[in-house]
């Protein structure tokens, strides 16, 4: 009932990142009732499953895109006195998977429901055509294959937020409340110094200008971030992390493992279309978790490069806040690339006789496509609620609001200038070897 409750009384924004959620969970769901039909008609064992293993694409994608929406639902997000009520952190993790639950079981039944409709089970007017092949029109459509189907991308994704949303050890008292804001960046109430401080010339600007401001007796002004944890340093804080994350090697190796193996298939695949041959469906999925995995280190490298060469404050602001979201951002951008990568090959196969076309397949593309870039935004709107206290620590120490736009604008041009010619060159070496 609280999981309902705080679902209803959420923020129009935070209802509008749900019902993509319920959309995203419909159309998986109607595409794993699609194999089943296809299953039903087709008793083969082999076409069945490769379609069946083709729909866990897009529920991956829309799994990925359910706990993005999680972490960043306010309606769940530890805050002062609710551990004293009972609602810590575990707590809150329950919350938050049974609202997952509940908007992906929404979505699966809007899926039987439109299903059953083209099957021509509640009107008795079923679609013919080739849409006959997919819906098993006049067979028994067996419920509890079905149902078990549908509850695929509810439990997962439940599942999955659970994870991501997991108390990081035992925490009693006070310090839950603080390791909760710590998690959730977007409360976490730190000295500007642990934000910008290591930050090079530009921090030591912003530290000595916090200082001058205290040492000449000023009253501190109420909400003051150097002032809101008590017995810490504001010119102490953690290093702005400068060595990259470890994914990119890896990235890297997979990236080229999944590239090998895409021209494996087109040797061995004795001409048949990629999507008919698993060990094409192998050899995009390692290329896409390979651009996963380096995601977050090209981000890294991106806000590294923005820094060198004499920068000036508007770069190290916008380099360094790429480097400290290097995880955040650079995944879901990678997997962002992979589908573009994914999708660019497909409509460079699109005129071959062989390439696989259909209402599904189109369903399949949108759908991957459209979860990958909601998720993408949403690690977007993240990052900005992490820096909600830095900013306000910005403006007071005089920083323009144009100034961080343009700050943003750099980043944001900046990743575009380093992932899209990637995003192309793998999306080549992709086609190169199925076109073959």
């Amino acid at each position: 009932m609280l999981a309902l409750r705080l679902t209803r009384g959420a923020h129009p924004a935070v209802q509008l990142r749900r019902l993509l959620v319920v959309a995203a969970s419909a159309g998986t769901g109607f595409l794993l009732l699609s194999a089943l039909g296809h299953a039903l008609v087709h008793p083969g064992p082999s076409s069945s499953a490769l379609r069946l293993a083709w729909c866990t694409v897009p529920m991956a994608a829309t799994v990925h895109f359910a706990v993005a929406v999680a972490r960043t639902d306010p309606g769940a997000r530890p805050r002062p006195g609710l551990s004293a009520v009972g609602l810590g952190p575990a707590r809150l993790m329950v919350i938050s998977a049974a609202t997952t639950a509940l908007s992906c079981a929404l979505g699966s039944a809007l899926a039987l429901l439109v299903f059953l409709q083209l099957r021509g089970d509640l009107t008795g007017i079923p679609l013919d055509g080739a849409a006959r092949d997919f819906l098993a029109t006049g067979r028994p459509l067996p419920l509890p294959a079905a149902l078990t189907l549908l509850a695929l991308v509810p439990l997962s994704a439940s599942a999955a937020v659970a994870v991501s949303l997991r108390p990081r050890g035992p925490v009693t008292g006070a310090a839950r409340a603080g390791r909760a804001y710590g998690r959730f960046g977007a409360y976490r109430r730190t000295p500007v110094r642990e934000s910008f401080g290591a930050y090079g010339r530009f921090g030591r600007q912003l530290g000595a200008a916090a200082r001058g401001r205290r040492t000449a007796g000023a009253a501190p002004e109420r909400g003051d971030t150097a002032r809101e944890v008590p017995g810490t340093d504001a010119d102490a804080g953690p290093p702005v992390p400068t060595a990259p994350p470890s994914g990119l090697p890896w990235g890297v190796s997979v990236l080229a493992v999944g590239l090998a193996v895409e021209a494996f298939a087109s040797r061995t695949g004795g001409g048949g279309a990629p999507g008919e041959r698993p060990s094409a469906l192998l050899g995009l999925a390692l290329t896409a978790v390979g651009l996963a995995l380096a995601g977050p280190g090209l981000t890294h490298l991106c806000g590294r490069l923005l820094q060198t060469a004499g920068p000036g404050a508007l770069r190290l602001l916008a380099g360094r806040v790429l480097m400290t979201e290097a995880t955040r951002i650079g995944r879901p951008l990678g997997v962002v690339c992979a589908v573009l990568s994914a999708a660019y090959a497909l409509a460079a196969l699109h005129d071959r006789e062989d390439a696989p076309a259909g209402p599904l397949v189109a369903l399949g593309v949108l759908l991957v496509a459209g979860c990958t870039t909601a998720t993408l935004l949403t690690a977007a709107v993240e990052a900005r609620q992490a820096r909600a206290v830095t900013t306000v620590a910005l403006q007071r120490l005089g920083a323009a609001t144009g100034t961080l736009r343009r700050a943003a604008a750099l980043r944001a041009g900046a990743l575009l200038v380093l992932f899209g010619p990637l995003t192309l060159v793998v999306a080549e070496l992709s086609v190169w070897p199925l076109a073959r």
